[in-house]
């Protein structure tokens, strides 16, 4: 099944404007075209969205950075100066004709636009219109930039990862961009039920900061109700999640590692045949004695292969599994299975290879015939089929 712009898709004959730039905006983006929907990409004419030149390394495509290939297939770029007037002009005659419309600018340049929601429902007032910012719409962090490593380090997750006694560990991957950019798509598809049924628009906004503080639902709330308000204690051994017991966490092997989650430390003890902890039945005790734990579990793990140890694991249906790289998973059958990844045709020999939706429907992928576009690829065709020259 394909997630192009056509009649296949779920979200088929829905047209999204989008405005924004870098990841949040452009991944809620990505996830309706995927759907279906036909999302027309507005970008700086000869400049385009930034997040073209954001390289996350010395790969280059097309002149492209790998990053906006992958987060900007199946859409049509249309390139428009919106402070020009002439410009503006038919921006909004698009935006007239649009179910949804998503933007990321700062808090207060939109609506010196003449674009922000209550401009736009003065003439389109079934319009689902969807806004990212860094840190809400008001209160003190209002102007400050919205990046994704700052608000990670905004939102205390920091102290989550990594062991007791290092600094603040941030997550290896733009998480607030991501969870935000979910959470629009999340908030546009409720506001298209409504519609609907009552042709009611709505305006869906999120910030990177509420994504990451909603990520940490299940921990805050622990907090919230604990009596002491004690902060979360970090395991000095091994940590993988600062509120669980041992064995939970990723151990050393003699040739790579294993990761072990919720199990009775006594009956893994006997698994293993790690005699210090076999005998450890109090489950107080799997917390209050967590690095005492860990540490035998870890010497223990260490003189034995990853093999040896996931054959045992696997044979009592203990929860744990190898610690796989990127290579080693793509030689694993299950992710061939899955049939993840896609490769993109630019034209000229060149392609790109990226995953697709994780997302089956009626037991169909949905993968792109597209790939990112040219900055203003598409002004010609969308202004004849929209009749924005006369």
């Amino acid at each position: 099944m394909s997630g192009a712009s056509d009649d296949t898709g779920l979200l088929s004959g829905l047209l999204v404007v989008d405005f924004s730039q870098f990841l949040a905006g452009p991944l809620a983006g990505l996830k309706l075209a995927d759907f279906g929907a036909r999302v027309i990409k507005i970008e700086r004419p000869g400049v385009g969205d930034l997040c073209r030149n954001l390289y996350l390394s010395e790969i280059d495509i097309g002149n492209t950075n790998t990053l906006f290939h992958a987060i900007n297939r199946n859409k049509q770029s249309y390139a428009a100066d919106l402070k020009s007037e002439v410009d503006r002009e038919k921006v909004m005659r698009l935006v007239a004709k649009a179910d949804i419309v998503i933007q990321n600018f700062r808090p207060g340049i939109i609506e010196r636009l003449g674009l922000d929601y209550e401009s736009v429902k003065a003439f389109n007032p079934g319009v689902v219109y969807a806004s990212v910012s860094g840190f809400g719409a008001e209160g003190e962090w209002r102007d400050l930039p919205g990046q994704d490593l700052l608000a990670q380090a905004r939102s205390g997750i920091m102290w989550l990862t990594g062991d007791a006694d290092h600094p603040p560990v941030p997550i290896g991957l733009a998480i607030a961009d991501q969870l935000a950019g979910n959470f629009v798509v999340q908030g546009v598809l409720a506001a298209l039920v409504r519609r609907a049924a009552t042709g009611k628009g709505a305006h869906i906004e999120t910030s990177l900061l509420e994504a990451v503080l909603d990520f940490q639902f299940e921990v805050l709330t622990t907090h919230l109700n604990d009596p002491d308000r004690k902060l979360p204690r970090r395991s000095g051994v091994n940590n993988a999640h600062a509120y669980l017991a041992a064995p939970y966490g990723v151990y050393q092997t003699s040739d790579g590692h294993v990761a072990i989650a919720m199990t009775p430390v006594d009956r893994l003890g006997r698994i293993l045949g790690c005699e210090p902890i076999a005998d450890m039945s109090d489950p107080q005790s799997w917390f209050d004695r967590r690095d005492e734990i860990k540490a035998l579990l870890r010497d223990h793990l260490a003189h034995q292969t990853t093999a040896h140890w996931m054959e045992r694991l696997k044979a009592e249906d203990v929860w744990a599994s190898e610690v796989l790289d990127w290579p080693a998973l793509f030689e694993t059958e299950g992710f061939a299975t899955l049939d993840f990844l896609q490769r993109l045709d630019l034209g000229s020999g060149q392609s790109v290879e990226t995953t697709r939706s994780p997302v089956r429907v009626d037991g169909d992928t949905l993968t792109s015939p597209r790939p990112a576009p040219a900055i203003g690829e598409h002004n010609a065709v969308i202004d004849r089929e929209f009749g924005l020259d006369g």
